[in-house]
């Protein structure tokens, strides 16, 4: 029996946690020194367009970047030696039957608090669009820059935090985007437009990160038995939750204290996800592969996993985490498939629904009653989270997505009912239904569909190709050749039935599938 040591503490050397801590010190204080400029619009609606920044905002922009750094640098995992295992395999399997512990349900409600954070920050773009036009004194085409660097900075942040999830670990790359969405908050502060569009996208890049991330530690860290519904439960929770945070935020806050308080939200919500660190493990699978055996060890006595050993093969030395993976066939129809309903549903969620609160303010209808509007939209979604995991994880995987984006597409065809006089608050919670069910859906599916030495990098570009479809959108705003709403449904149904097509031909069935049967 191998015994747990002491040292069991999965963040990262103990000699590099004084860094970690100090660049989220350093990048808070940067962050701060941003409020006194916000404060200073309060008597005309916090508009800050064409104010010289102070000396604290130049100081706080300088030091947010080192203190970044810093606090990754203190987040480097210490790789491990152990010779007792030499020439073994360690397989890390949680039991079938293991009933859930109260690890187990504490790692959930903290995933879905940190998806929740995650999900409010590209949320929050179709609320702060009618603001900007209007203090910024810009068009459609160009406001919709900021939306564009935004969403390009979710798809350059799953590619590189999938990566550096399979490099540097799970909890690592999760607390990293946490750091940054602190760092970003200072994009309320911005009085040019253009500073605006370049913090945007870092702030992307953050939100973009953490949401494969999350994924992946879930995927590898739950019983396969209850794997499936916790998977969406925590995915849909975390989607429905976000969009409905902020549509409640922006309806509350916005009209008191302007636009601009929905991005300084970054502040509060990202240290939340700092202070949350002690709940989120690090992956035992992941630990076993930087030869750190005593904390894997640590990690499955806490989550209930068992340890079998095998001789090593020949094959399995090409398994290291540090391999770039081959490219196999077996998954390349499976990729295209994903890929193009991620792509579909980023049409929806980045195009669509986020032209919808300009759409309806354009209408006449203020910023305040659009967000109620859209709110109660996303509250009518809520429930049907609930049936999306039991679905998952008791009838199909493979169905249950394809049923989504059937919804999904019922959805927009919905769009084309709404005119005047019509609420168009029925076609949009089923636009909203269809695209968190498919959301809460697609990345588990693709967690539970790829190998371990791949699986952050395959959930990190389905999750990119998600953020592609926004910015085809954005980028047609750039253009000024944004259809209208009706016609946009159109064109949005071919590729949700191209998707439905594709699923339907390549997907296969997960359910209650032992992951280590992907690694052949």
């Amino acid at each position: 029996m191998t015994t747990v040591s002491s040292d069991h503490h999965v963040l990262a050397d103990r000699k590099r946690l004084w860094a970690f801590w100090l660049g989220c010190l350093v990048v808070t204080i940067g962050v701060v020194l941003h409020v006194p400029m916000y404060l200073m619009g309060a008597d005309i609606g916090y508009q800050l367009a064409g104010m010289p920044m102070d000396l604290g905002m130049t100081i706080g922009m300088l030091i947010i970047p080192p203190g970044c750094v810093l606090a990754g640098w203190g987040l480097l995992p210490r790789r491990g030696i152990d010779h007792a295992h030499d020439h073994h395999v360690v397989d890390v399997t949680p039991p079938e039957d293991a009933p859930l512990s109260l690890a187990h349900w504490g790692l959930m409600v903290t995933l879905v608090v940190a998806l929740v954070i995650d999900i409010m920050k590209p949320a929050s773009l179709g609320f702060v669009v009618p603001g900007m036009i209007k203090e910024y004194g810009v068009g459609k085409a160009t406001v919709a820059w900021l939306p564009f660097a935004a969403l390009g900075g979710t798809v350059a942040g799953s590619i590189i935090w999938g990566a550096l999830a399979d490099i540097f670990g799970r909890r690592a790359s999760i607390l990293l985007s946490a750091v940054m969405f602190v760092g970003t908050s200072i994009c309320g502060a911005m009085p040019d437009f253009w500073w605006n569009v370049g913090m945007c996208f870092m702030m992307g890049a953050a939100a973009g990160g953490l949401l494969p991330v999350v994924y992946a530690l879930l995927a590898e860290t739950m019983p396969s038995r209850h794997r499936g519904w916790s998977l969406v439960l925590v995915g849909g929770l975390g989607a429905v939750g976000g969009y409905l945070a902020s549509s409640t935020c922006s309806a509350l806050l916005q009209p008191e204290f302007g636009w601009r308080i929905m991005w300084f939200l970054n502040l509060p919500t990202g240290l939340i996800l700092i202070a949350l660190s002690g709940a989120i493990p690090e992956s035992a699978k992941f630990l076993m592969t930087i030869g750190r055996i005593d904390a894997a060890h640590a990690v499955m006595k806490r989550f209930g996993s068992v340890v079998r050993e095998r001789e090593e093969t020949p094959a399995d030395e090409h398994h290291h985490v540090l391999t770039p993976p081959p490219i196999e066939r077996r998954f390349a129809g499976k990729t295209a498939a994903l890929s193009i309903a991620a792509v579909a549903w980023g049409l929806v969620n980045f195009g669509l629904l986020l032209w919808l609160p300009a759409e309806l303010v354009a209408e006449g209808l203020s910023v305040g009653v659009s967000s109620q509007l859209l709110a109660k939209s996303a509250l009518i979604a809520f429930p049907t989270v609930f049936v999306c995991a039991f679905l998952y994880s008791r009838w199909s995987t493979k169905w249950s997505l394809a049923a989504t984006i059937a919804i999904s597409a019922l959805g927009v065809a919905g769009v084309l009912t709404i005119g005047p006089g019509v609420s168009p608050v029925a076609p949009v919670a089923l636009m909203i239904i269809g695209t968190n069910g498919l959301l809460a859906i697609l990345l588990p599916y693709t967690a539970e569909s790829f190998p371990m030495r791949i699986r952050g990098r395959a959930t990190g570009w389905v999750a990119a190709c998600s953020k592609s479809g926004g910015l085809i959108a954005q980028l047609l705003g750039i253009l000024g050749a944004v259809p209208p709403l009706k016609v946009a449904a159109l064109l949005i149904i071919a590729p949700l039935a191209l998707a439905l097509a594709l699923v339907a031909a390549f997907g296969t069935e997960t359910r209650g599938r032992d992951l280590r049967e992907l690694e052949g």
